[in-house]
């Protein structure tokens, strides 16, 4: 018999969805901007700076129990994406990583090179490249996006991935349309021509498994404070490769892997809290290893989100008025809505949400600007978003559908 998901031991889980006379409680669909923060996440960044704050390398206690701390988390993201604890290097976010490996690459990089990025991406995995594209005299190339069905062309690779293609950065699912993108058909074409193999993996963590040494990718990217944690990146490199980035970094400073790419002193309270947040996922999964269990609950998340989202799309889906922007059935998705009312304002929609039902819901165009661009939402204020989590429920859903229902008709 199928386990049912533990919806309310979870909410218990995220102090902010708390009930109290002094507050109001919130509905937080706004998951893909950066879900609540697990308390065991909290608890493990109040917990090192209670018993005491120092930096590495020390002969004392608290030097060395930070030192212990942060191998602990390197262990606890290596089971969570399956890599190796020495390829996971910390940052203040995936975009200031993303950036500084750009500029590590650039020695890999030389004029008339070509780099391969999306129209279906966040900037934050674009810009970085063709900056350094701009830098190196490379040229840059899109893979399109498909209107019709908010994927991309992958049928077009061969005319996009050539060999003078050095570099490929794509989006693993996308922060706005919830599409799920066959990366190893991209991975395939980019490394058939020795290019280096780019993910971001940013919006999908916190609903699909991760399997990075299966996967083949040289480096994927990704935040904490997407998947219950707080604001900290984390990017995974191959070893064989980040033997060989050349980074920018003091004279002093680590050489090795993974701690030359970690400039200056991390945030170590936020390192902390990353362990409490993959605990989050792991008491969800089944006996095993710590890795079976990350799976396991993974995969528990991804059912009971599953069934949520089937609520959504087909509420969505079924109303005139609605510009729904999701791939046809069959393609993988994530829980994860964007869409236009015809006639309102998207920020207007949102904050009517805020105001009248207490939800977070986001409005803009996400910093995927490409696709907001070619798709013209731009005229209608952005897309609004409704993403979700594992904190929320069905009685929230049909909240939502009175909510909606109730605008549309509020404005004929």
């Amino acid at each position: 018999m199928k386990q049912p998901f533990p919806i309310q031991q979870v909410r218990a889980s995220f102090p902010a969805l708390r009930e109290d006379k002094n507050r109001k409680p919130l509905i937080f669909f706004d998951g893909p901007g950066g879900t609540q923060m697990a308390g065991s996440a909290a608890e493990a960044m109040m917990s090192y700076i209670s018993d005491g704050m120092a930096n590495l390398h020390g002969t004392f206690p608290t030097s060395i129990r930070t030192d212990d701390i942060i191998a602990e988390a390197r262990g606890a993201v290596a089971d969570l994406l399956n890599c190796q604890p020495s390829e996971v290097a910390f940052g203040q976010n995936m975009t200031t990583l993303a950036f500084s490996i750009a500029r590590s690459l650039a020695s890999l990089i030389e004029e008339g090179d070509e780099i391969v990025v999306t129209e279906l991406d966040h900037r934050a995995n674009v810009d970085p490249w063709v900056t350094l594209a701009k830098d190196k005299g490379a040229v840059v190339k899109f893979i399109q996006l498909n209107p019709e069905t908010f994927t991309l062309d992958l049928d077009a690779l061969d005319e996009v991935i050539t060999d003078k293609t050095k570099l490929v950065a794509v989006g693993m699912s996308s922060n706005v349309t919830g599409t799920v993108t066959d990366i190893e058909k991209v991975r395939t074409k980019a490394q058939a021509v020795g290019a280096v193999f780019i993910v971001d993996a940013v919006h999908a963590v916190p609903h699909l498994p991760i399997d990075f040494k299966k996967s083949g990718v040289d480096i994927l990217l990704c935040s904490a404070y997407k998947f219950f944690g707080p604001h900290i990146g984390m990017a995974v490199i191959s070893a064989s490769l980040f033997e060989k980035l050349a980074v920018y970094k003091l004279k002093p400073a680590p050489q090795e892997i993974p701690y030359k790419l970690e400039t200056g002193t991390q945030n170590h309270e936020a390192i902390a809290g990353l362990i409490g947040a993959i605990a989050f996922i792991q008491n969800l999964g089944k006996d095993g290893t710590r890795r079976e269990k990350l799976l396991s609950g993974m995969q528990r998340i991804a059912a009971y989100e599953d069934e949520l989202a089937e609520k959504i799309e087909s509420f969505l889906g079924s109303i005139p008025e609605i510009k729904l922007y999701r791939a046809p059935k069959g393609i993988r998705k994530t829980p994860t809505f964007a869409f236009t009312i015809k006639g309102i304002n998207s920020r207007e929609a949102t904050a009517w949400f805020a105001q009248k039902y207490n939800m977070c819901i986001a409005d803009g165009d996400f910093y995927a600007s490409t696709m907001a661009e070619k798709l013209g939402v731009y005229a209608m204020g952005g897309w609004i978003r409704i993403g979700l989590a594992p904190y929320n429920t069905a009685e929230e859903i049909e909240l939502f559908k009175e909510g909606l229902q109730r605008l549309i008709s509020e404005q004929r």
